[in-house]
């Protein structure tokens, strides 16, 4: 049972500095092309090395997914974007289309080819089939169970690495493989252009009644046929490390820095005392409540998951309120704003291998001096003095609901 690698997603630089300094083992982003998450932000040509080697310099690995079904008008660019990514210094290309898992070989032979999700890789033949081919890594079809992973672990070449989701939105589709969006919207999800027609609010309207929307009732719970839960398994990591898995993925490229920080943080935490044989801390577990989400499962870990009847909105309990870019050893903070506080109000603090403690803000001021009651102007720059000093980065947040009603 070896020690779990954590991946964590990196939409744009910011988001990839925050998964980086909160322990991140390694992050997956994209280019501006052949990419599955399109609106994600990503990255050009001229930021992707500046983001490798910010990762390189603090240890992380870098993946790039190329996993998007390119046409025939878009293979003729292939090359020239996978040459790029080779050159930028990339370690892993995840990849699903075969065409452009062969052409990667050729195009970026310093990185190494995993296979995507996409490719729903369900039985131990195929995960075999694509190491045969040259893949180091498959990464699962999110619908198998521990024992179905156990077993493929077990019948498959031992220098293979598996890698399964572990936390976030999970799709309704059989690994992503869905044109819901595409027929609904003209945006294809098979192209990174997800629109997520399935997390809806649907009704049923009359053609004569126009305007009057009615509920479509299957019982009294009512009809959630695309009801989905997010996945969280931050309780169950070791299952997962003796299932054989080496790479535990967190969804969300197309989430925010908050996100990206405090769910890579609280991961991190757990793997490190699990793989430690210590006693695992409750205020990480906590920590991965902090963050917008639906209702948690474990998916399909343990079996099928079940129809989820309750509402499906996101839980919205938390606001980030600053970002601490230097704070002394007194704990004279300097701060960017994200969302408006008062003086006297309780927050707390939380920060890359910083445990959350709670304070009641105190003394503010300006960068001119001027003692401050409220920031107001987003991003501006102020200061203010902690309990205690903190790492930069660490994030000021405040408990609110902004869960949809």
């Amino acid at each position: 049972m070896g020690k779990l690698e954590l991946l964590s997603p990196a939409g744009d630089m910011e988001r990839l500095e925050m998964a980086v300094l909160y322990g991140a083992d390694s992050v997956y982003l994209a280019g501006t092309s052949f990419g599955m998450r399109s609106f994600a932000g990503n990255f050009s040509a001229e930021e992707l090395p500046k983001a490798v080697k910010y990762a390189h310099d603090h240890g992380v690995k870098v993946h790039v997914t190329v996993n998007t079904m390119p046409r025939n008008d878009e293979v003729v660019s292939l090359p020239e974007h996978l040459e790029h990514l080779d050159a930028a210094g990339v370690d892993a290309l995840i990849l699903a289309d075969l065409g452009a898992f062969t052409m990667a070989g050729k195009y970026a032979p310093h990185c190494v080819r995993h296979v995507s999700t996409q490719q729903s890789i369900a039985n131990y033949e195929c995960a075999q089939s694509w190491f045969d081919l040259g893949a180091k890594r498959v990464v699962l079809a999110r619908e198998l169970s521990l024992d179905e992973i156990r077993t493929i672990r077990e019948k498959t070449s031992k220098e293979l690495e598996i890698e399964t989701f572990g936390h976030g939105a999970m799709c309704v589709s059989y690994s992503g493989r869905c044109l819901l969006s595409n027929y609904m919207t003209g945006r294809d999800s098979n192209r990174g252009a997800c629109a997520q027609p399935c997390r809806y609010q649907y009704a049923l309207m009359e053609e004569k009644r126009p305007g009057e929307y009615f509920p479509v009732f299957e019982d009294e719970g009512g009809t959630y046929i695309m009801n989905s839960r997010d996945m969280c398994m931050i309780d169950h990591i070791g299952d997962l490390m003796d299932a054989g898995v080496d790479c535990i993925k967190v969804e969300g490229r197309a989430k925010s820095a908050y996100y990206a920080a405090i769910v890579t943080g609280a991961y991190r935490h757990v793997i490190d005392d699990v793989a430690a044989g210590r006693q695992v801390d409750p205020v990480w577990r906590d920590e991965v409540d902090h963050v917008s989400h639906r209702v948690y499962s474990t998916g399909f870990y343990f079996g099928e998951p079940g129809q989820y009847t309750d509402n499906s909105r996101y839980i919205r309990q938390w606001q980030i309120c600053a970002i601490v870019e230097s704070c002394d050893e007194n704990g004279l903070a300097t701060c960017s704003l994200r969302n408006k506080f008062t003086k006297g109000d309780q927050l707390e603090a939380v920060g890359p291998d910083k445990r959350p403690f709670t304070f009641t803000v105190g003394e503010m001021r300006d960068e001119k001096g001027n003692d401050l009651e409220e920031p107001r102007t987003p991003q501006m720059v102020f200061t203010l003095q902690l309990p205690e000093q903190v790492p930069a980065k660490s994030i000021l947040r405040r408990a609110v609901d902004l869960s949809a009603k």
